[in-house]
């Protein structure tokens, strides 16, 4: 245990280069617990002072880490267009509570080049009236991409907010073929 009385865990980290910018990636013994979106150094810092801070270890960066490797192998193929899934384990501990339903069901239910509401996502976990509280737990999904959180729209057609901006969200709809290609 550590000082706050936390359970220590190895956490292991790599920045990868992606086609919508660098991503941060950290795991766990349980699984892949973090992807950040734009991994300048800066972000990046705070996302390792932030795991350090919630799991109760310093992050070690460590690439080759067996289960770090096959998640970067897989991010990798994903945005090649040679993977439409993820099938890696997923540390959760990072969520609780009702986002992490909403998050469960999204990676679960709504596959590569599909998209759902709020109001749908909301109803597919009994809470029929809480597209606001779903959008929330988009916002606060600690794993964007693989956890595909890209994917939740606006009933009426429009895009919706994204916590990596709207121009990465579009890049993601149109790898998976949702939208056309971005001409610039």
């Amino acid at each position: 245990m550590n000082s706050h009385g936390q359970d220590e865990q190895r956490v292991v980290w790599a920045v990868v280069a992606t086609g919508i910018g660098p991503l941060f990636l950290a795991t766990t013994e349980e699984g892949l617990v973090n992807v950040v979106f734009h991994a300048t150094d800066a972000v990046r810092d705070k996302a390792l002072e932030r795991l350090a801070s919630r799991l109760g270890s310093e992050p070690v960066e460590a690439p080759g880490s067996p289960l770090l490797a096959e998640a970067i192998r897989q991010v990798e193929a994903y945005f090649a267009g040679e993977r439409q899934g993820f099938e890696l384990p997923l540390d959760w501990s990072l969520i609780s509570g009702f986002n992490r339903q909403v998050l469960r069901e999204l990676a679960s239910g709504v596959a590569y080049g599909q998209v759902v509401g709020y109001g749908d996502l909301a109803g597919r976990v009994g809470q029929p009236g809480a597209a606001q509280a779903v959008g929330v737990a988009m916002g606060s999904n600690p794993l964007p991409v693989v956890v595909p959180c890209h994917r939740v729209v606006e009933s009426d057609g429009g895009i919706g907010g994204f916590g990596g901006g709207l121009e990465t969200k579009r890049k993601l709809l149109a790898l998976e073929g949702v939208l056309p290609e971005p001409l610039f």
